[in-house]
């Protein structure tokens, strides 16, 4: 962790194009990591990455793989 990057509430929500509530809700239900420094919250990428991850839908090699099974859509 020591050479992540951090990103305060405001930056994240920008970079994410939510808005800061969302993101203030998501570190208040525990769904994103983020640690209080001085004047407000920062979130390491690590972090990020790890909440966005578990928010992903099925891989592009999933999808391929199901769209074979199903056939031709014509």
């Amino acid at each position: 962790m020591p050479h992540d990057r951090y990103q305060n509430v405001q930056e994240l929500a920008d970079r994410l194009e939510v808005a800061e509530a969302t993101v203030r809700r998501w570190i208040k239900s525990g769904e994103l990591r983020a640690i209080d420094i001085g004047k407000g919250w920062r979130i390491a990428d690590t972090d990020l990455e790890r909440f966005l991850k578990a928010r992903e839908t099925a891989s592009r090699k999933q999808d391929d793989t199901t769209a074979d099974i199903a056939g031709p859509t014509s």
